[in-house]
């Protein structure tokens, strides 16, 4: 179990508080597209203000890749955060980060205000966590938070490079809620736990599948990794998604979950096309049965039934990865299946960022679940059991 000290552990009034957030919003012409990132950040800082706390805010946005991008500024977040907020984010335009306007903008802040600080990665010092810029940021604070899960598996000048700095480094309101969800409830879910796979690749979540074949009690593997599966048990696949240098792995995993008494289930039912398109001919085939011309682009509606019905008893579901491509709208049923199947049952139903958030979000199951993840390569480092830096960097209860 996961103990690291959160806001609520803190006094904060009078002091400098350092907020690392998740602002990788996405922008076309300056304008932000989706806003989802501010507004999860802003019951940490309404926190901090209301506790009369000096808030910094900093995050990275883009991969400006150590130079100052105006198209990558911070500076329409600042905007959009002032009105979420009802009060003024002031925008500490400095190139280098920690620079004079952000030095006479914290000097000059009364408690309560809102500071925000330019995008860290216009520092190449910040992605190799290069200590001089991790002692700038800690200069302008008393006491770190960190509530980027997003970035929590790297470890950055801002999120975990900083703490070496400070005495107080605690984690916020997502950071804590993603730890409480994917980080325990991973290691001690209530029963039965059932887990979903999906997504394109074996080679990505190999150490995921490892990992959750020692907790799960099911383990239900969709989407393109079906396809390596079923060839190492010599079922055809056709023209469908293969990884032929994890057909081993497969089968050592098949046999694992045996071994352990994981019920292991893959797809029973295709729906093939006969080309990477939404306009291409398709149609439904049983397992093993998929001809050479053809590729498996979703689950079939027979899967979608018996992962439902894996699925029903449940009291805790992790769920990472799509069934199929979900982007093209006939290939979208089998996720769309599972989605259904999830907002049904009564129990603890995390979705672990990525595809699969916004699959549940654009099909309009996002209210439904108990916990979507903000970080993608975080979640899935989590389900792999890792450590991660930015977690590990708070300090513990």
């Amino acid at each position: 179990m996961l103990n690291k000290k959160s806001v609520d552990d803190i006094n904060v009034k009078g002091k400098r508080v350092l907020v690392r957030c998740d602002f990788n919003v996405p922008l076309q012409d300056g304008k932000i597209t989706d806003e989802v990132r501010l507004v999860s950040a802003l019951p940490t800082i309404k926190k901090l203000i209301g506790d009369g706390g000096k808030v910094i805010l900093c995050s990275h946005l883009g991969k400006p890749k150590g130079t100052p991008k105006p198209e990558l500024s911070l500076a329409p977040v600042a905007v959009r955060l002032s009105e979420l907020l009802g009060m003024e984010v002031k925008f500490a335009k400095d190139d280098n980060v920690v620079g004079e306007n952000a030095k006479a903008a914290v000097a000059a802040m009364k408690d309560g205000d809102v500071v925000l600080l330019e995008n860290t990665r216009y520092r190449e010092e910040e992605t190799k966590n290069i200590e001089s810029f991790s002692k700038d940021l800690a200069s302008l604070c008393d006491i770190f938070v960190n509530d980027a899960f997003g970035t929590a598996h790297r470890a950055h000048c801002s999120n975990v490079g900083v703490t070496k700095f400070v005495d107080t480094a605690v984690v916020g309101y997502l950071m804590q809620k993603e730890i409480d969800f994917l980080g325990n409830a991973v290691s001690n879910p209530k029963r039965p736990f059932v887990a979903i796979l999906g997504g394109a690749k074996v080679s990505s979540k190999i150490s995921v599948i490892n990992n959750l074949l020692d907790k799960v009690d099911t383990l239900i593997i969709g989407g393109g990794m079906a396809y390596t599966f079923m060839k190492a048990q010599g079922e055809e696949v056709g023209g469908s998604l293969l990884e032929a240098d994890y057909l081993d792995y497969a089968k050592e995993m098949l046999d694992k979950a045996k071994e352990k008494g994981v019920n292991l289930l893959i797809p029973v039912d295709t729906v093939v096309a006969k080309e990477f398109s939404n306009d291409a001919e398709f149609k439904t085939v049983k397992r093993g049965k998929i001809e050479p011309e053809w590729q498996g682009l979703d689950i079939g509606e027979e899967t979608s039934k018996l992962f439902a019905d894996a699925i029903k008893d449940a009291k805790t579901v992790v769920w990472n990865g799509p069934m199929g491509v979900f982007e093209m709208s006939n290939f979208a049923n089998g996720t769309i299946a599972v989605a259904k199947a999830l907002a049904e049952i009564d129990a603890t139903t995390i979705i672990g960022g990525g595809d699969s958030a916004a699959a549940v979000n654009q099909l309009g199951f996002g209210d439904k679940m108990t916990h979507i993840s903000t970080g993608g390569g975080a979640s899935l480092e989590f389900l792999e059991g890792k450590e991660l830096p930015g977690v590990a960097a708070a300090n513990d209860k």
